[in-house]
């Protein structure tokens, strides 16, 4: 499975004086890193390929990193379940390149 997911936090210290919230983000983003699963990161949401149980706890420990940095936080995921498929965090872009090379 592949989760997309954007975690933000708000109801507190959180956001810069400019409105950013990196210093949060970036706490989610390192767990994912740390896990060892594929990811991948760009401006609005990381992506994580694993199996089910592995990618929520990964989803869970991001959000509770945020967690830290505001009385709230928003979650926004979604999920692409294709069992018995790996490497399509990438394989899905290599199609996608591909077809668009025709």
């Amino acid at each position: 499975m592949i989760v997309a997911f954007s975690v933000a936090p708000s109801g507190g210290p959180a956001a810069q004086s400019d409105g950013s919230v990196h210093d949060a983000v970036a706490a989610a983003v390192r767990v994912v890193r740390e896990s060892g699963l594929p990811n991948r990161t760009s401006s609005m949401f990381t992506e994580v390929e694993g199996e089910w149980d592995e990618v929520m706890d990964v989803v869970k420990r991001a959000t509770e990193a945020v967690g830290a940095y505001g009385s709230r936080v928003s979650l926004v995921l979604k999920a692409d379940i294709r069992p018995g498929h790996t490497g399509e965090i990438d394989g899905k872009l290599e199609r996608l390149e591909q077809a668009l090379g025709e």
